[in-house]
């Protein structure tokens, strides 16, 4: 299914956003293909986002993702065939992917131990690598954590993707490839880029899962 062209229909003021969003597509189909992972962060609603988006991409989204015969192969030479049938029935393909916006304690300590600003950008220098993407969503542009990680992540070579409203501020200035969704108002642009991630991550699911 071409689910670009379906957000469009469903949603005509994304239009504009068009070619971006197939940039932001291919770049991370890209970092896939190259044995790479997604890191996303956001503040508040856009947190939510990041969680959502991780969700989508490690776990079936509107396919089963079945496991490869081999893995069901593998499991029944460590187990019993019904806990093998157990498991690869329930498991589901995913796509490497982690929210930075989930990990309380070391959001906490960074924020109490040095500044707010650092929370994203340390997990970004401690686990990024080049060949890995990261997606900063921030409904203004200008939210100093996201710019602090997007500049880290652009030191070590990682590919950089902002979400933004349409002003897109400093982070959307400095990034591989910015979405800016046409609406300035903090709910208007949360609710634009719900559907934009979601077809972003049915075309990944698309691509990488028969």
């Amino acid at each position: 299914m071409d689910y670009l062209n379906e957000l469009i229909v469903r949603y005509p003021c994304l239009s504009v956003c068009g070619d971006s969003i197939r940039a932001a597509y291919r770049l991370l189909e890209n970092t896939y293909e190259n044995g790479g992972k997604v890191l996303i962060a956001g503040n508040g609603g856009s947190a939510a986002d990041a969680d959502h988006i991780t969700g989508e991409l490690m776990k079936g989204f509107v396919k089963k993702r079945k496991p490869p015969e081999e893995f069901y192969q593998a499991l029944k030479q460590i187990t019993d065939s019904k806990t093998a049938d157990d498991l690869v029935s329930g498991l589901q393909g995913g796509l490497p992917a982690f929210s930075l916006a989930s990990h309380n304690a070391l959001i906490t300590a960074a924020v109490n131990d040095i500044n707010g600003s650092i929370i994203f950008a340390q997990q970004i220098y401690s686990t990024a690598k080049k060949g890995d993407a990261f997606l900063g969503i921030s409904t203004s542009g200008n939210s100093e954590n996201i710019y602090s990680a997007m500049i880290t992540a652009k030191a070590l070579g990682v590919k950089t993707i902002a979400l933004t409203g349409v002003s897109g501020g400093k982070t959307a200035r400095l990034a591989d490839v910015s979405i800016r969704v046409p609406e300035t108002e903090t709910y208007r642009v949360q609710e634009l880029h719900l559907p934009v991630y979601h077809c972003i991550c049915l075309m990944l699911e698309d691509k990488f899962f028969d």
